[in-house]
């Protein structure tokens, strides 16, 4: 009976060696962003990842020991070819996921999570955003991976003979199911990380204040699981802070209760055309005229000095879907959950357009890329925009990269379809050159960037030239003196000197309100007040003199009542940003990833306010 327990420590044993050799291709592949970590430190991931290592393997070791057990106690050869065809189904599953994080990771900063089941749902955009290099990395690192894994089984498991079980009675067949349920709840507790009341997860691996260390040290398999459970909400609820849901409601109604009039109007007129340029990618961070990073945006910084620079403004998640929604619908999003997947409730929310249809105007929304991911498309269709267009309605003989048409392109596009349209009117237009692959044209002029994220610097570079143009291009059409432009960006992007997306300001972004309906008065005014994507809808309705209150999460910015508060959700958690700092938290790991608050109390007190929000606007979405 003892003797198949020999196997259990073998197959434990190959799956942390597996693990050990992902973490090490890893660091070697992103030495770059080790190199505020020490040796000492690199090793101590050996150490502090062996819980979730050991609990990985426990669940992948479930399945194959059961066939290899069945070999002691019988003489049928197949069953250990299902022992071999089970441990190889899971190293292919395996390495599917490490080589995948170890190229994703380059661009997202972060370990591979529920993101890619919606990247997936469309490959051939998964094609289009991976360049050459990175597909070439995916498949060497997959088949290194696969051939050393292979390798291993083969020296783990030879194939040989294996010393059958003596039974000479019916009882002693007892001993098969009694070994297996043994193993079992060996498993079980090693999954559960042992018999402590808290079970265990990925904060077991968490020891460094160094994100990539972290991250290196966390099992991949064991997060990527753990994420998927998360993207199926089926533990969603489990994650929402405990909190009174009377007292978190009547403190969340009592901040949108302020008083809602004032005469801090900006517009000239209350009927402008309105342009909104959704801006892939642009981190507030990697702005001249918002954060530390200068020389990259000279024609947005110039615009910004003729209006009105909101500095404080953060994205409400990490994805392009995420972001549209809660610019057009004035709503914030859930952790993990994407509400533009989701037609029975985003068509429950009200949607700019739609106030604006009422007021006569036509609407319009265009993107360079495929509007099938992330449903973004099907999002603006279901709120009746007028005109919905992507890739396929570009002249098929424009240049372009592998994901989208270039900005330059997107633009004179816009500027024809605006002059064919109706007045007034509202058009929208994302941009993507600034989108992984990079694949963009090199800026005419302009600084060159090298070291931390010079790929996407450089991609901001060609697309500030583009904008610039764009501007240029408006001023010669007659309707430019009664067009209010609207920039904002869909989320963050990894800037030098923020790369952590477990940091608050990993989330700043631009929003500009620009154009010759803008009062002169009004003109280079930077508001610092502290606000949201899902903030511009009641903002800018509000300045047109309609109804805010469609939008019932959506604060007014120019109201010098407003409560000053942000949140927003980051991978695997959410964060609080307010006028006296910012906080982000994990939520399966339950530790506070990043605290700019230099006053305890204040941020004790944004703590609470984040949970009465979160709660509130969880138990809201579930009645959508």
């Amino acid at each position: 009976m003892l003797r198949p327990f020999r196997d259990v420590l073998k197959l434990i044993l190959f799956w942390i060696v597996c693990f050990d050799i992902h973490r090490i291709l890893f660091s070697i592949h992103h030495f770059g962003k080790l190199k505020e970590a020490g040796l000492g430190e690199w090793l101590l991931t050996f150490v502090y990842s062996f819980r979730l290592d050991l609990a990985t393997a426990a669940g992948l070791s479930a399945l194959p020991f059961l066939f290899r057990l069945f070999q002691y106690y019988t003489d049928w050869k197949w069953w250990g070819r299902l022992f071999r065809i089970s441990l190889i189904a899971s190293v292919v599953f395996l390495v599917l996921v490490q080589a995948g994080e170890i190229v994703a990771y380059g661009e997202w900063n972060h370990k591979l999570t529920s993101r890619v089941f919606m990247h997936l749902s469309h490959p051939d955009e998964v094609a289009r955003t991976a360049n050459y290099s990175m597909i070439f990395w995916y498949i060497g690192y997959a088949l290194i991976q696969l051939a050393i894994y292979i390798f291993l089984s083969r020296k783990f498991f030879q194939k040989k003979p294996i010393e059958k079980a003596d039974i000479r009675h019916w009882f002693e067949w007892l001993a098969l199911p009694v070994t297996y349920v043994v193993a079992l709840f060996l498993f079980f507790l090693s999954l559960r990380g042992g018999f402590q009341p808290v079970p265990l997860n990925i904060n077991a691996a968490s020891y460094s204040n160094k994100a990539v260390v972290n991250d290196i040290s966390i099992n991949s398999l064991y997060f990527f699981g753990k994420s998927y459970l998360l993207y199926n909400r089926s533990e969603i609820d489990a994650f929402i802070p405990k909190v009174d849901k009377v007292i978190a409601r009547q403190e969340v109604e009592k901040w949108y209760s302020y008083p809602r009039e004032h005469d801090n109007y900006f517009l000239e007129n209350t009927r402008p055309n309105v342009v909104f340029i959704v801006l892939e990618g642009w981190s507030g961070e990697a702005i001249g005229s918002l954060g530390p990073n200068k020389g990259a945006t000279p024609n947005f910084d110039k615009l910004a000095k003729n209006g009105v620079l909101f500095t404080n403004i953060y994205a409400t998640g990490t994805t392009s879907e995420i972001g549209n929604s809660s610019i057009f619908s004035g709503h914030y999003t859930l952790p993990e959950v994407s509400i533009s997947m989701q037609p029975e409730k985003h068509r429950r929310l009200h949607c700019l357009n739609e106030d604006m249809e009422a007021w006569g105007y036509h609407s319009s929304y265009i993107f360079s890329g495929d509007l099938k991911y992330g449903n973004i498309g099907g999002y603006f269709m279901d709120h009746g925009f007028d005109v919905v267009k992507d890739e396929v309605d570009f002249p098929s003989d424009l240049p372009r990269g592998k994901l989208n048409f270039y900005d330059r392109d997107l633009y004179k596009f816009l500027i024809k379809e605006i002059n064919q349209n109706k007045k007034p009117f509202l058009q929208c237009a994302f941009t993507g050159s600034t989108h992984a692959p990079y694949d963009q044209p090199t800026a005419k002029k302009g600084k060159r960037f090298t070291g931390e994220e010079a790929d996407f610097m450089n991609s901001l570079v060609y697309a500030d030239e583009c904008l610039g143009e764009f501007i240029q291009n408006c001023k010669k059409n007659p309707w430019f003196k009664n067009t209010l432009f609207v920039f904002v960006a869909d989320h963050g992007h990894a800037s030098p000197g923020m790369v952590d997306p477990g940091r608050g300001k990993f989330y700043h972004v631009p929003l500009l309100f620009y154009g010759e309906p803008i009062k002169k008065s009004y003109r280079g005014k930077r508001m610092d007040v502290v606000g949201s994507q899902a903030d511009i809808a009641a903002t800018l309705i509000y300045q047109m003199k309609g109804q805010p209150a469609r939008y019932p999460y959506s604060k007014d910015l120019m109201n010098p009542k407003v409560p000053q508060f942000a949140f927003h959700a980051i991978i695997r958690g959410y964060g609080w940003g307010t006028d006296k700092g910012n906080f982000t938290y994990y939520m399966e790991q339950k530790i506070v990833g990043d605290d700019t608050f230099k006053d305890r109390k204040d941020f004790k007190q944004a703590q609470k306010n984040c949970s009465y929000f979160l709660n509130t606007l969880y138990e809201d979405y579930k009645k959508l």
